[in-house]
């Protein structure tokens, strides 16, 4: 995968997970609509490739009325994320020579990567992850709009202790995958089915369309280290 088609493929995939961010705020109050209405826009454009440098750069600027208004990532970890993704893209964007646009793609897909390995290692310094307490609280208390018919999952605490550390080992070798073109897109295929399982059964569907958007950075990453 070559830079400017993994660009061009993470352009396109964060105007989609924008697009149905953006959407949800529509009917919200004038004060939201005034901020989610261009963004529903520029995220079409940004699409369609039309002036992709300008149409960055003006996201960037309006995520950072977005982060005024909501003092912060209101939605954590897949704000912050979506933000990475879209500095990084304005900065390719503007970037003189090809050298400084590929450290800086690197560097998104080294984040993305470091991601899932930092969130491995937090759960697994923590107790309640190691002996599946923490899962077993995310179903019985969890917020989120957990099925009832999947909050019984949380009477198995020998299940739940099992894929506590499926997620926790696999989140904590997935820089691993990095050697080889296959191991790589069999861990981007677990990685997105994880995050589609979280979009499932938690709502976290914000997590699934913006992670997926970071894959071409590290599918290129590979490509470019290993020539594969």
């Amino acid at each position: 995968m070559n830079l400017e088609f993994a660009v061009r493929l993470t352009e396109i995939m964060l105007g989609f997970a924008f697009l149905q961010q953006s959407l949800e705020h529509i009917a919200s109050p004038r004060k939201e609509q005034i901020l989610f209405f261009p963004r529903v826009v520029l995220s079409f454009l940004l699409i369609i490739g039309f002036q992709t440098p300008w149409v960055c750069l003006a996201l960037v600027i309006l995520g950072l009325f977005i982060l005024h208004r909501f003092q912060g990532p209101y939605n954590g970890g897949s704000d912050r994320m979506g933000l990475l993704i879209l500095c990084c893209l304005c900065l390719i964007s503007f970037m003189p020579n090809l050298q400084w646009q590929e450290y800086i793609f690197g560097y998104l897909a080294l984040q993305v990567m470091l991601s899932y390995f930092i969130s491995g290692w937090v759960k697994i310094v923590n107790p309640e992850w190691r002996n599946g307490r923490a899962l077993k609280d995310v179903f019985l208390f969890s917020a989120y709009p957990v099925a009832e018919s999947f909050r019984k999952f949380a009477d198995y605490p020998r299940l739940l202790g099992l894929a506590s550390w499926g997620v926790i080992l696999f989140e904590l070798a997935f820089p691993l995958t990095l050697l080889t073109q296959q191991t790589l897109m069999v861990g981007l295929g677990i990685a997105a089915a994880f995050h589609l399982a979280n979009a499932w059964l938690f709502g976290l569907n914000r997590f699934f369309w913006i992670w997926l958007a970071s894959y071409p950075s590290i599918l290129w990453l590979q490509t470019r280290i290993f020539g594969q």
